[in-house]
């Protein structure tokens, strides 16, 4: 292609941003933030880290319960991106690969199409779903691989969409509600309950679920471990919190180390297995709906009895939660169990989940086909919004 492609994968949480021809993206956090200690002044985007003290920072989302709604945010953040101090690009040289979430909105899309032509005058834009690019990756990295279960686990949502020959069955796709924003927030609530009121510190619980938290292949005996005392209790650990003077994040405390007088802890017990395991067992706190496991197994059985096979063999897992410790065995043994038993189950965990479909649209727009794939601005300006609907699988 004669003009450069930017690939944003546009997370509720953050955003992955890079040219096509780079081999990793810029995590930005997609939310403007502001200080307690600074109410004046916002920081947008990743500006945060300049902030002195990070607790009971609060965000302003473009994103709620998943699909864009703040538009006025989101352009503060997308304009942050372009700018000199992350991208430095110039829009009219450059073709956009932008994700949106599944089931969007036709006036969502409508407007982000108008916004990047008109606004921003892109030379040329695609836009896609993140499950799409990850399915390009899968077959990007193993050619012989025609169907794929790509499950995205993100901030709002969890979804599981079946994918074969990098086409989108819709008609068999599901959704969870449940994702990074709700386990947080949950963490949030057992631990204002028990301990410490922490109900204004996002920031500070997030990274004690990224650092404390993961999957449980065997939930009941973890919870008769943690009804021990001393040191048959092999699983709780005492997490410093950051106090943004010396330390900047908490961290778990070690065994031997002994506590100094300032630094303040929370116990984390059985709380670093029960917040993930919301994952596979939404109902624990009241979502009637289904886990991961019993989700991938609904959705395998809608699709042709003859693609089943295939998908069981490769489920993918991308998305922040997929971090957990723990989670690709959970989910592989959760579903052999369920699954008929002459069928083959294998799960995937990328080395990076959060930039894998980041990593799909970067070799999707190196692809010879992509250029046919994409709405240039001179076809916008002559065909308006219906060319964009029927050139991009929404």
């Amino acid at each position: 292609m004669d003009q450069q492609v930017v690939v944003i994968d546009n997370g509720a949480y953050t955003a992955k941003i890079g040219f096509s021809t780079e081999n990793e993206p810029r995590l930005i956090q997609n939310c403007i933030a502001k200080a307690k200690s600074e109410r004046r002044k916002q920081f947008i985007g990743n500006q945060y880290e300049e902030c002195r003290d990070l607790s009971g920072l609060y965000y302003l989302l473009p994103f709620q319960k998943g699909y864009l709604v703040n538009w006025d945010v989101q352009r503060q953040v997308w304009e942050y991106m372009f700018s000199k101090d992350v991208m430095a690009l110039d829009p009219s040289q450059t073709t956009l690969l932008i994700t949106e979430p599944y089931f969007n909105f036709s006036s969502i899309q409508e407007a982000m199409d108008e916004v990047f032509f008109e606004e921003y005058q892109f030379q040329a834009l695609y836009r896609t779903n993140t499950g799409t690019l990850s399915a390009h990756k899968v077959t990007a990295d193993s050619p012989g691989e025609l169907c794929s279960l790509i499950v995205d686990s993100g901030y709002s949502f969890t979804h599981i969409a079946p994918y074969h020959k990098e086409k989108t069955l819709s008609k068999a796709i599901r959704r969870i509600n449940v994702g990074g924003k709700l386990m947080t927030n949950h963490l949030k609530e057992i631990l204002s309950y028990r301990q410490l009121h922490v109900m204004d510190e996002t920031y500070v619980i997030n990274q004690v679920k990224e650092d404390a938290c993961y999957v449980s292949s065997q939930f009941m005996e973890d919870m008769e471990i943690t009804k021990m005392r001393g040191s048959d209790n092999t699983i709780v650990r005492d997490y410093v919190l950051p106090d943004f003077q010396q330390i900047r994040r908490g961290y778990i405390r070690d065994g031997t180390s002994t506590l100094s007088e300032d630094e303040q802890t929370v116990r984390m017990n059985n709380e670093r297995f029960a917040v993930p395991e919301v994952l596979f067992n939404p109902s624990d706190v009241s979502i009637q709906e289904m886990g991961i496991a019993e989700a991938i197994i609904h959705c395998v059985g809608l699709v042709d009895e003859e693609i089943r096979p295939h998908l069981y063999k490769n489920i993918v897992l991308t998305g922040g939660n997929c971090r957990f410790p723990g989670i690709k065995e959970r989910v592989e043994r959760d579903v052999r169990a369920m699954a008929p038993l002459n069928y083959h189950v294998k799960v995937t965990l990328p080395p990076d989940p959060i930039s894998y479909s980041w990593q799909g649209g970067k070799h999707l727009a190196q692809t010879d086909t992509f250029k046919s794939k994409c709405v240039t601005k001179k076809e916008f300006e002559e065909h308006g919004q219906s060319i964009c609907s029927e050139r991009f699988d929404g």
